[in-house]
């Protein structure tokens, strides 16, 4: 069946559909919107994309968004160093500086352990954080994945190898819905889960 638009804006639609979120109707609504933006705006969205594809890359220490080798976290002797707090993406790095309650240092594992997904430890920046632990002087990883099947998967994972290490792993508390994202958490939810985490074990 052919399709109802122009090619090019077929296209558009097709790429604003690959976006994690976007779904049809709505790639169709953004797609209509730039159509009809001012042609300055469409054009500082393009140059937006392009200097934060070229500019931002990962942080060398824990794979945070940065502009240079280490990131702010990582290149801030304020912060505890002996304290690692594991994420799964940099979104989650800052929905918990939001929280204000946490002074260490931070571990982005850029994903989460998913066999459906073809996503093995290997996959992820696991590797990175146990060659931190020495160096650092790691006392206590917290473990702040989200609290659904692959982060619960993932944390067991962790803490399995992290405790030959001599390091205190510890989880959020309670307080976070299961099978929800840390990014939709709001600030004091997240603050109490975190200032309430307990060890883990078994």
């Amino acid at each position: 069946m052919a399709s109802a638009y122009t090619q090019p804006m077929q296209a558009l639609i097709d790429a604003l559909s690959r976006l994690p979120g976007i779904g049809p109707k709505s790639a169709q609504r953004i797609a209509f919107h730039l159509i009809k933006s001012d042609d300055r705006d469409v054009e500082q969205l393009s140059t937006s994309i392009t200097k934060a594809k070229a500019t931002v890359k990962f942080c060398q220490r824990c794979s945070n968004f940065s502009e240079v080798d280490l990131c702010q976290f990582c290149s801030d002797d304020r912060r505890d160093a002996t304290t690692i707090c594991v994420v799964e993406e940099s979104r989650d790095v800052v929905a918990i500086e939001k929280t204000r309650e946490f002074s260490g240092q931070y571990h982005v594992l850029l994903g989460a352990i998913s066999p459906l997904d073809g996503v093995g430890p290997e996959q992820l920046k696991i590797r990175e954080l146990l060659a931190r632990i020495e160096p650092q002087g790691v006392k206590e990883v917290i473990l702040c994945l989200n609290p659904n099947t692959e982060g619960d998967v993932t944390s067991m994972y962790l803490a399995r190898v992290l405790r030959p290490l001599g390091v205190k792993v510890t989880r959020l508390a309670s307080g976070l819905p299961v099978g929800g994202d840390l990014e939709y958490a709001d600030e004091l939810t997240l603050g109490r889960a975190l200032e309430g985490r307990r060890e883990v074990t078994g």
